[in-house]
């Protein structure tokens, strides 16, 4: 069932503070923090995480930036690099 879930991503910013809010049929969550900063997120499984993050000898690294009018996410782990642009809904 939660593999059906296609959940909305609602961002937004107003100068550097960027919130982001994810609403599914199963869950709501949200979190806020300045762009360039340092700051903590509760997950979808309510664990508690700071953006760069670290747990069983892991460490990720979480970057958001707006570029283009657009939000670039971009994840770090263990040297293996992803990113994930979102664009403005019309």
């Amino acid at each position: 069932m939660g593999a059906m879930a296609k959940p909305d991503c609602i961002i937004t910013c107003d100068g550097k503070n960027l919130t982001i809010k994810t609403e599914s049929t199963l869950k709501t969550t949200q979190f806020s923090g300045t762009l360039g900063e340092k700051f903590e997120e509760t997950t979808a499984d309510d664990g508690a995480l700071v953006q760069h993050q670290e747990w069983d000898g892991k460490e990720s690294t979480i970057t958001r930036k707006l570029k283009d009018g657009k939000l670039v996410v971009e994840r770090v782990m263990n040297h293996v690099a992803c990113t994930r642009i979102y664009e403005k809904a019309q």
